[in-house]
């Protein structure tokens, strides 16, 4: 993207910023602004869809595909809060579920059109062939509009939610507008839930000075991660192996599959930071997303600590409504490799996302037999895969043996990264064919370095050691950050977005999980 009003960019510097002071000058007048940050975030949101309308030559131009790309978020916003509604005042089953039903294939269908049309094209055609009928793919000139991936599921997990009563409607029609449009978690997450977010739209947001400093330097160290050890990874080293794999040594394909797992991690994690400490300028809390998942011991906990709304929002809306862990051992292996493919599926429409999430699914379950081979019958509930409840999860620590020794824990940690790496050869790869060639030249053994700088060692160093410092460290330095005198802070904060400013590139990342 061009100008896009990326996190990294001093745009959204300026954005953040000039919304911010608006919020607050509107203090004491809910209703105005409720509607002026709805207002914010479609512009937000429009300004988005432009620019990549921009670089994508979509059909109706630019100008036309904001306006449609606005026109979905908003109808279907619009749908979902009137669908809410009706169902508190609708009691027979058929009429619920037919309600429920309009919203998910009005999503799914969305999702169907814009991200899985040519892929759906393509498959089909190829299974034609295969079958001696010749076919030609019948293909869409569109663009992915803007964080679709992330507000159909938060809008999904509204309507569901409500069906289930587990929660009661929306009563404020702009609130849940705002709930889907809030422009810190609206591009690429964390994927709220709306029992997490609207009794907070509802309520009069409050701050303190604490609070704004915790957020600011939140911001800061998320673009931190970003720009300097997520770019500089995916700049110097990681696109150029994955792009053209052949040109490389053995050793540096090695380094380029480590450098992705710690670039993703920056990337993603920074953003989720930028995020949250976004939203809590304006007295919001988003919810946590990661906590140094390659410090996992099984694929199960780095699914407890990776992605955590993402992991969160499949056990409760696709692995238990497939029946869980409920209907015997095949059942369950059976759902825990259908959750990771729709998991996979749902990042691209791609034979490559496909495979990873099939990976994950085998290895979650090979996972949870081993578990029950060595703890049998001591599993209840839905604790298959990474999917646990906090009461089976005391439950099970309760039924566990001694602690692991330190020699066997950095064991099981070292399986546990190499097997995720190796997942993420396919995720990053361009193509199957890339993801291949990558592997089978690791297979040649060959050791040259003419193409590793010294600065990328020297920061997936740091990336990757960051995952060993305790919590506690950050938020004590947090905390500092807050106590400080605001002349020390904005100096602080003043030398980091100068050093930021020299460390980024010429042109500014887009962030990874952007393009889902």
């Amino acid at each position: 993207m061009r100008k896009s009003m990326l996190f990294n960019s001093a745009l959204y510097a300026a954005f953040l910023l000039g919304t911010y002071a608006g919020f607050w000058l509107l203090r004491g007048h809910h209703g105005l602004r409720t509607l002026f940050l709805i207002l914010a975030s479609y512009t937000f949101y429009i300004y988005g869809t432009y620019d990549a309308a921009l670089e994508e030559d979509v059909p109706l131009g630019p100008v036309g595909w904001s306006v449609m790309c606005f026109g979905i978020i908003f109808a279907g916003s619009s749908l979902d809060y009137g669908i809410g509604r009706a169902m508190d005042h609708v009691t027979a089953p058929g009429k619920r579920k037919a309600l429920l039903l309009v919203s998910v294939f009005y999503y799914l269908g969305v999702l169907s059109l814009f991200k899985y049309w040519n892929f759906g094209a393509d498959t089909f055609a190829l299974v034609m062939h295969k079958i001696g009928v010749p076919i030609t793919p019948t293909h869409l000139r569109l663009a992915l509009p803007f964080g679709i991936s992330f507000f159909t599921f938060e809008t999904m997990s509204y309507t569901i939610d409500v069906y289930r009563k587990e929660i009661a409607p929306a009563k404020s029609y702009k609130e849940y507008l705002l709930f889907v449009c809030f422009f810190p978690h609206l591009v690429a997450g964390p994927i709220v839930r709306p029992h997490q977010m609207l009794p907070q739209l509802a309520a009069d947001p409050k701050v303190s000075e604490t609070d704004r400093a915790r957020a600011l330097s939140q911001i800061a160290t998320g673009l931190a991660k970003k720009i300097i050890i997520g770019d500089t990874l995916a700049q110097n080293l990681v696109g150029r192996v994955f792009d053209n794999p052949e040109r490389y040594s053995s050793l540096e394909g090695l380094v380029a599959i480590y450098a992705y797992a710690i670039q993703i991690y920056a990337d993603f994690s920074g953003y989720t930071d930028v995020a949250i400490g976004s939203a809590k300028l304006f007295g919001y809390d988003l919810p946590y997303n990661f906590d140094a998942p390659y410090t996992s011991r099984d694929l199960q906990e780095f699914w407890r600590k990776w992605h955590i709304s993402l992991s969160t929002w499949l056990r409760d809306y696709l692995y238990v409504p497939l029946g869980g862990n409920r209907y015997g051992t095949a059942r369950t292996y059976f759902n825990l490799l259908a959750t990771m493919v729709l998991g996979g599926l749902w990042h691209g429409a791609s034979w490559n996302f496909v495979l990873w999430g099939a990976l994950h699914g085998g290895a979650l379950a090979v996972n949870r037999a081993w578990q029950r081979r060595r703890r049998p019958g001591k599993q209840t509930g839905e604790t298959a895969g990474p999917y646990r409840s906090p009461a089976d999860g005391h439950a099970a620590r309760k039924s566990q043996k001694a602690p692991a020794s330190p020699l066997r824990t950095a064991f099981n940690v070292f399986c546990t990264f190499h097997f995720v790496c190796f997942c993420w050869v396919f995720f990053r790869a361009p193509s199957f064919h890339h993801a291949t060639d990558l592997l089978a030249r690791l297979g040649k053994l060959s050791h040259g370095t003419d193409n590793l700088p010294l600065k990328v060692v020297v920061v997936l160093v740091i990336g990757l050691a960051l995952h060993f410092v305790p919590k506690r460290i950050e938020d004590q330095v947090r905390d500092a950050f807050a106590r400080a005198p605001a002349p020390v802070q904005g100096i602080l904060l003043a030398a980091c977005a100068f050093g930021l400013h020299a460390a980024a590139g010429a042109k500014a990342e887009p962030f990874v999980y952007g393009q889902f």
